[in-house]
């Protein structure tokens, strides 16, 4: 299951959907894209340089000192990551 996890001063997302085998899991796919683009966004339309972490099944994002661009850009991901959880719901956790 893949844990988000949306805080006041950080974002993470943790852990592997087991919707599929490894390479053909869309599930881990679409949260990875996901994260992904939050990041690309924000460095190529922002000014912003967040402190992160990503890797395989791990996420970090501290939120604390972002500009409102860049948390607009979080919120988009949340939206995004709130829609994959509803369709999704016994592979994607938002706590």
């Amino acid at each position: 299951m893949i844990e988000v996890s949306v805080q006041k001063e950080n974002i993470s997302v943790t852990g592997h959907a087991g919707y599929a085998p490894s390479g053909q899991d869309i599930v881990c796919a679409g949260v990875s894209t996901l994260t992904q683009a939050l990041i690309a966004s924000i460095e190529n339309l922002t000014e912003d340089r967040p402190c992160y972490i990503i890797a395989p099944g791990i996420f970090k994002l501290k939120t604390k000192d972002l500009s409102e661009q860049s948390k607009f850009l979080v919120d988009s991901f949340f939206v995004g990551v709130c829609g994959m959880a509803d369709a999704y719901p016994n592979y994607i956790q938002i706590v």
